[in-house]
């Protein structure tokens, strides 16, 4: 690798060009890493939601030409001035949202919203000098929320670089860099299931399957699936899930339903739907006098959350979490760690393989709703 430091790597990337349309395979040159910037090759790459999301671009301002993807691992290939926390060589995985050290957000014990490299989805430059580091015959090729994975080699801000064990298998663990650390953590660092406890889950796709891991891993004796749609519930047993609600069997709203199923409400909920009427449902489903709900879904940008104050008021707690509260440094190593000691599973995630060439079939199979992650493998 070192031959290439300081030089500019010409590679395969797949291009967004536009709303909608399908990734092109081009060859892109990706510029050497600025100050506490980091080069690195991508060696699996998975494909989220919001990959999805950002390339149909109906709900946001649309950045093209673009280079998605935030779900991956791979290896430092050079480093540039002033970063010291990682080498070439280093196994690593890149993050949507960064931890910079330095903020009141990241010296806080309690939040991993950092300042300076939080998620921004419009941005499609560094930071550092406000540049693309991707072009085509001179002509910049816009990031994607600081990562771009969607490339054989990029360039992040050191901030959001994990540096894990060089033993952890990265076609298993890139997928730890988005969606399942966001459920995980949302029930280990948030709601914080006890021992013998109960717990509902909203919303049955990857984040949601993580959440019942959590509640799994954390020895809940009852993890309740509710989701609209009866074919995942066979899958979600894998995750630890005991029973399941389908709010369209019922003639009232599903809140009184898990109420009743629990002589009261369940100790903990997480909603991953994103949908207003699930929010509400989750957190009114909880136990008055020590219930606790948490929002993990990103909600419609006009929707309003509505419940009487009665329910707070009779102690039942409401949460939100943004990527599980994980701090991406200093809390995605140990996240790792879980998995190589067996603690957390992580292959049943993982449904479908395709080579890099291959990628916008794995566009096809989340848009069909099928699987729950597709590992893509950069090199032939």
């Amino acid at each position: 690798m070192s031959t290439t430091v300081g030089q500019v790597i010409r590679c395969k990337a797949a291009v967004a060009w536009e709303a909608g349309k399908p990734l092109v395979m081009e060859e892109v040159e990706v510029a050497p890493p600025q100050k506490m910037e980091v080069r690195l090759k991508i060696l699996y790459a998975s494909l989220c939601h919001t990959d999805v999301y950002f390339w149909e671009a109906k709900g946001q301002n649309p950045v093209f030409p673009r280079i998605l993807g935030h779900e991956a691992a791979g290896i430092v290939e050079s480093v540039g001035e002033g970063v010291t926390e990682v080498a070439p060589g280093d196994h690593v995985l890149p993050v949507f949202t960064g931890e910079c050290k330095d903020c009141a957000h990241c010296k806080s014990e309690e939040s991993n919203m950092c300042s300076l490299l939080r998620i921004n989805t419009d941005r499609g430059v560094m930071i550092q000098d406000g540049q693309s580091r991707f072009s085509i015959n001179e002509k910049p090729i816009y990031h994607f929320v600081g990562t771009s994975t969607f490339s054989e080699y990029t360039v992040v801000h050191v901030g959001c670089v994990a540096k894990i064990n060089p033993l952890a298998p990265l076609d298993k663990v890139c997928v730890l860099s988005c969606g399942i650390s966001t459920g995980l953590g949302a029930t280990l660092n948030v709601a914080k299931p006890r021992k013998g406890s109960s717990v509902a889950i909203f919303g049955l796709g990857a984040v949601g399957l993580a959440a019942a891991e959590g509640a799994r891993i954390a020895g809940a004796s009852r993890i309740i699936g509710v989701d609209l749609n009866a074919s995942r519930f066979e899958l979600a047993k894998k995750f630890g899930v005991t029973e399941f609600v389908n709010p369209k069997d019922h003639n009232k709203p599903v809140q009184e339903v898990i109420a009743e199923m629990t002589d009261g409400g369940v100790d903990r909920s997480v909603e991953c739907t994103g949908h207003i009427d699930a929010m509400i449902s989750a957190f009114e489903c909880v136990h008055d006098g020590w219930g606790v709900a948490v929002l993990v879904g990103v909600p419609h940008k006009e929707a309003v959350f509505t419940t009487h104050p009665m329910n707070f008021l009779n102690e039942r707690t409401l949460k939100g979490t943004f990527f599980g509260n994980y701090k991406p440094r200093s809390d995605l190593p140990s996240v790792v760690e879980k998995y190589m000691n067996k603690e957390l599973e992580l292959d049943k995630f993982i449904t479908h393989k395709l080579p890099f060439a291959e990628i916008n079939k794995a566009f096809d199979l989340m848009l069909k709703g099928e699987g729950l992650r597709c590992i893509i493998k950069m090199e032939d």
